[in-house]
């Protein structure tokens, strides 16, 4: 599919400085299955870091070449995370309404953090996940999946993806901070509006915030045991604030991954013949097929940001003081300096960049591989007769510059005879 975003013959300049304009990454048009082929677009016209806007007037570089990434990630000293050094937002030149704002203003978390006040945050986060129990995570994981799985399976269609991959893991992530259902629901839909980059983000991102914050104040009334309340007592001291940013990062960064991962493995699963042979005669593990998702279509395709903190030349582009920078962990993942000639990822090869990499690398990676494959592992086998509904290319996807997700996943089975024998899903203390 040819994106709409790439022009035929060479890229447009800017008429003043000759530089090369910036291309769209964002707007209505911005569909997920064109992505691929506008990074490799971007690539041939620019090279590993290419030029985008990322929201109306809002320049940056997109870094699409795997080796310019592990750089962006592992050099603190040239690439900072505190988007207070970006430039654009100094000089005034980012509207307070931008929706780019909720996703790259500066939080007191380790995110936006480098050195040692990313160690101190990081320590108290890493802490905090290591303290979960994965025996007792995949069985409140597989409990969970078979409570969703009945909620719908005597009509023998669902859609995977609102009916199964967005209700799973917003139950096993609430529960392991703490939050009761009925609360995780609507921190879900506030944290969905933040990430969107709309005209609505600056508001779902203060719900999101409320929601928190009352949480937090709460587990400090009541400990409990769950992951709020190991960030607020641990040796760290993390403050109030420091505890709400951080289980923001936390929300944002695992849900909408992980509802990503799911539905994507199961897409390739109903839509890739070869694939899902090779899975059911035993020639690929689930892990094999979780890490072939990742290199192909990784849950987050860019992820901002790094801020330039000297001038430069970096990946062939004159980045100045001040820039910013978005991982483009798909694109790096697609570099034909990495692939074989085939260009396909070899079985067993985890050097994708799906979680990042350097000091930031993503935390929390070992659980949400933990819950997607539980999740994918459970559908398979209560409802082993699933295909799609619809042709495969009349799929949907999000609109996000962020995230390839799809919008639905569609699908027909023959009703099993389930009833729902598994205990409700305990909260963190059954877990932790």
């Amino acid at each position: 599919m040819t994106s709409p975003h790439a022009a035929a013959g060479p890229p447009a300049r800017c008429p003043v400085t000759g530089a090369p304009a910036p291309t769209a990454l964002h707007g209505p048009d911005l569909d997920g299955d064109a992505l691929p082929a506008l990074y490799e677009q971007l690539r041939r016209d620019h090279g590993p870091v290419a030029p985008v806007a990322i929201a109306p007037g809002v320049d940056a570089w997109l870094v699409i070449g795997h080796r310019e990434v592990l750089q962006l990630t592992r050099d603190e000293q040239d690439f900072s995370h505190d988007p207070r050094r970006w430039s654009l937002l100094r000089e005034g030149r980012v509207p307070a309404d931008s929706p780019i704002l909720p996703m790259v203003g500066w939080r007191p978390a380790l995110l936006f953090a480098d050195g040692q006040q990313h160690r101190r945050m990081r320590a108290a986060v890493s802490a905090a996940l290591a303290g979960i129990n994965g025996h007792e995570l995949r069985r409140s994981v597989r409990a969970a999946a078979e409570q969703v799985i009945v909620s719908f399976a005597e009509r023998s269609e669902a859609d995977l993806v609102a009916d199964y991959a967005r209700k799973l893991p917003m139950r096993v992530i609430t529960a392991l901070l703490g939050v009761d259902e009925q609360t995780g629901r609507h921190l879900v839909e506030a944290v969905a509006g933040t990430v969107a980059a709309t005209a609505d983000s600056a508001d779902a991102s203060k719900r999101m915030g409320a929601i928190l914050l009352q949480l937090i104040e709460e587990k400090r009334r009541r400990r409990g045991n769950d992951i709020t309340s190991a960030l607020l007592h641990h040796p760290a001291r993390l403050t109030d604030e420091e505890v709400l940013h951080n289980l923001v990062v936390m929300f944002v960064a695992g849900n909408q991954t992980t509802v990503n991962w799911i539905a994507t493995t199961l897409r390739i699963l109903l839509c890739d013949p070869q694939f899902r042979s090779s899975l059911t005669g035993g020639h690929l593990s689930v892990d094999d097929a979780l890490d072939l998702v990742l290199w192909r279509f990784p849950p987050t395709q860019n992820f901002p940001a790094r801020y330039a903190t000297r001038d430069m030349t970096f990946g062939g582009q004159s980045v100045r003081t001040g820039d910013m920078l978005i991982l483009g962990l798909a694109g790096a993942n697609a570099d034909p300096q990495i692939l074989p000639d085939d260009g396909a990822p070899v079985v067993g090869n985890r050097s994708h960049l799906a979680f990042g990499a350097g000091p930031h690398i993503c935390p929390a990676q070992d659980p949400a591989r933990l819950i997607t494959r539980t999740a994918v592992d459970t559908i398979r086998h209560r409802l082993p007769d699933l295909e799609l509904a619809i042709p495969q290319d009349e799929l949907e996807w999000i609109k996000s510059p962020w995230s390839r997700g799809l919008a639905a996943l569609p699908v027909r089975f023959t009703a099993p005879v389930l009833s729902q024998h598994s205990a409700p899903l305990p909260e963190a203390q059954a877990v932790l």
